[in-house]
């Protein structure tokens, strides 16, 4: 086969094989939004290049290493699903780098975060003073959440009846139809509060694929079966 006819061929090949790989791991795969996947593109992407492009290795090589690669970022995927306490290690979890209105510089050292990285980031969201933060979490795909301090929010129609006094960071208690205990151990929300809401809604732990109490105190719940 000639060289401009091959190079052609493996051109193609490594575009398909690049895109059968984000349409099987999902738009997640795009967004990078975990540790996994961002070093899977970029090995992937260097595969394909590689493949597209170099010759001198063996075309059932670069396959192999592109099937060897796709499997595995396949198995750290569904385990992280499966198993939320095997995912905080594959995927990362998210890090408070403000808490109450305090900065966190051991957890921002931690994680090597700076300062001026901080400010950016804050500022990228439109808030330009520190102190109007209430709580901010870098989350695992790099990006800043922030809840602003009661006073600082935005008032909306919901909000002017009546004003809440306190904001509060949202508590996750049910998750794949397992209770958070170690949430409900931190906060007012204990078990027996969680399992008469869910008595009054005629639902059971494992019905429920994720439960969340919101910023003001309400119940959100998910059902694996939706109604």
């Amino acid at each position: 086969m000639p060289g401009s006819v091959e190079i052609i061929f493996r051109t193609f090949t490594a575009f398909i094989l690049l895109w059968i790989f984000v349409q099987l791991l999902g738009k997640q795969t795009i967004s990078q939004r975990t540790y996994h996947l961002y070093i899977a593109s970029i090995t992937m992407g260097t595969i394909a290049g590689n493949l597209a492009f170099n010759i001198k290795i063996k075309f059932m090589y670069f396959m192999i290493s592109i099937i060897i690669m796709g499997a595995v970022v396949f198995m750290l995927n569904l385990i992280a699903v499966r198993n939320p306490r095997f995912g905080k290690w594959i995927t990362g979890e998210p890090a408070t780098l403000i808490q109450k209105g305090q900065i966190l510089e051991e957890e921002m050292n931690r994680m090597g975060y700076s300062l001026d990285s901080l400010k950016q980031a804050l500022r990228g969201k439109d808030i330009f003073n520190i102190e109007e933060v209430e709580c901010a979490i870098l989350e695992i795909n790099g990006s800043l959440s922030v809840l602003k301090k009661p006073q600082y929010q935005n008032i909306t129609k919901q909000d002017i009846p009546i004003l809440p006094s306190t904001g509060t960071i949202p508590i996750e208690l049910i998750y794949d139809g397992k209770i958070l205990y170690e949430n409900l151990s931190k906060h007012t929300y204990n078990e027996d509060w969680l399992l008469a809401e869910l008595k009054k809604r005629s639902l059971a732990v494992y019905d429920i694929s994720y439960a969340v109490v919101g910023t003001k105190g309400n119940l959100s719940i998910d059902l694996f079966v939706d109604q």
